[in-house]
């Protein structure tokens, strides 16, 4: 009998809020270029008041993979921690909108924290720089993870930057054991090489102990491997898992498995904003995966859906997934 849900995703429930900006405004505001930061809430507050015109969209990485994969058919859920307040209205709407499982409870209203939000600075060059203000998001724990959604799941797909909060380890440790326990897999997004540095040797044991397939770009498996090359970090990685896929910008993607690699061309697209890329990447894969295809359709896939995230504001899908993979041949 097949399982109620192909992926369930676990990760920050954030809402995006996505501004262009030039080089010049990152260095007036203290902003490092190219990564994400952690801020508080008065930074958040400060940051979006200086701001230009600003497109709030729903977002957080493994919830951007759940959206995208919902929007193929394929049965989803996700579990992430908002607030009973106007983003956590827009999040709740977005995801369920999109077809994907959302049920986790919300923090009251009169909660401290509040939804999560991440501050996305796009320069001219497409290169964005991520401030994520976490909010209730940073407190999903244990008691958020129901067992017998996670044993009803193929696969998990759990997102990297939630391994900032406390409570969070223990989270996924609960989700991997209903999910292993009752014969599902488990796979994991490295997120950002500055997550890996923060929590090198958590991530180096889960993976070697627990994770069935690795999504990460070349930055983050030289993080997580360090070597002369990255195909020496990527031959450690496959060491210790089935599936590596390893994205390498615009060469597109390389993928391991069973000794055999694979390295899946990038599609030609107009960069407006790199925002989601690995994410889309991961739900193109991923749909690739559960529906059967080999791992060179799987990376095609990966890539087309990271292609076409690439040609917009926003790290939702825009255009039909399902129509460009069929127009690629990819069926």
């Amino acid at each position: 009998m097949a399982k109620k849900y192909q992926v369930v995703g676990i990760g920050n429930a954030l809402v995006d809020v996505l501004a262009p900006c030039e080089d010049a405004f990152l260095t007036d505001n203290g902003v490092e270029k190219g990564i994400m930061q952690l801020i508080d809430t008065e930074r958040a507050a400060e940051l979006y008041g200086v701001m230009g015109p600003a497109k709030e969209v729903s977002g957080g990485s493994a919830a951007n993979t759940i959206a995208g994969m919902a929007a193929l058919g394929d049965r989803t859920a996700y579990v992430g921690k908002v607030k009973a307040d106007q983003l956590g209205d827009i999040f709740e709407h977005d995801m369920r909108a999109q077809g994907a499982d959302f049920e986790v409870p919300r923090s009251p209203a009169d909660a401290v924290d509040e939804t999560g939000r991440c501050m996305v600075l796009v320069t001219p060059d497409s290169e964005r720089s991520l401030n994520t203000y976490l909010g209730v998001s940073e407190h999903l724990g244990p008691d958020d993870i129901d067992p017998a959604m996670m044993a009803d799941a193929e696969w998990l797909y759990l997102e990297g930057y939630r391994f900032d909060g406390e409570l969070s380890h223990a989270a996924f440790a609960k989700a991997i054991e209903a999910c292993k326990g009752a014969g599902g897999k488990v796979s994991v997004t490295l997120s950002d090489p500055f997550c890996v540095d923060r929590h090198h040797q958590a991530f180096r044991d889960m993976i070697r102990d627990h994770i069935d397939l690795l999504f990460c770009n070349e930055h983050e498996m030289a993080a997580m491997y360090p070597a002369d090359t990255l195909e020496e970090s990527i031959a450690e990685a496959a060491r210790r898992v089935e599936i590596v896929a390893c994205t390498v910008g615009e060469k597109g993607a390389y993928v391991v498995k069973d000794g055999e690699t694979v390295l899946a061309p990038a599609e030609a697209s107009e960069v407006v904003d790199v925002t989601g890329a690995g994410d889309l990447f991961a739900a193109g894969f991923l749909h690739g995966l559960v529906n059967g295809h080999d791992m060179m359709t799987c990376g095609r896939m990966g890539c087309v859906a990271a292609g076409e995230i690439i040609s917009h504001i926003g790290a939702r899908p825009e255009a039909d997934l399902g129509a460009l993979f069929a127009e690629k041949g990819l069926q």
